[in-house]
């Protein structure tokens, strides 16, 4: 029978288990460095609501987002709308109409109705991602 000297029976076996610790940390970054060199494509889709009855009022918003490779949406949808004179960013489409106002009272009544049925739909995240322009 042969006999085995135990310390160098495990150094040889601690040797073999750091070679495949570092093996398996490599696969892990070369798996890491994948998903981080994964290529998205960033869409943007700028369109504007308008009042069917009165097309000339109009708000434009914005919506952006990243997909990758597959189709799939990569983090949050960014949408906004853009200030009727400015054309800055607003987080709200009664935003909008901050710091400005129609000299006419019916005018300004359609702008605020404009707003209030753009406020009310359903999905507006997705028609301002998908419209072109949406009449309300």
């Amino acid at each position: 029978m042969k006999k085995i000297n135990k310390n160098k029976y495990i150094k040889k076996m601690a040797k073999n288990m750091s070679v495949d610790a570092k093996s398996t940390q490599e696969k892990e970054d070369k798996e890491e460095a994948k998903v981080e060199e994964e290529e998205y494509t960033e869409h943007r889709n700028e369109m504007y609501f308008f009042l069917e009855e009165y097309p000339e009022y109009r708000i434009s918003a914005v919506g952006r987002w990243l997909e990758d490779q597959k189709g799939k949406v990569i983090e949050d949808v960014d949408t906004y709308f853009l200030h009727i004179t400015r054309g800055s960013r607003c987080d709200s489409v009664g935003e909008c109409l901050d710091g400005w106002s129609e000299q006419n009272e019916e005018a300004e009544e359609k702008w605020e109705t404009l707003c209030e049925r753009i406020e009310k739909l359903d999905g507006l995240e997705q028609i301002i991602c998908d419209e072109e322009s949406f009449g309300v």
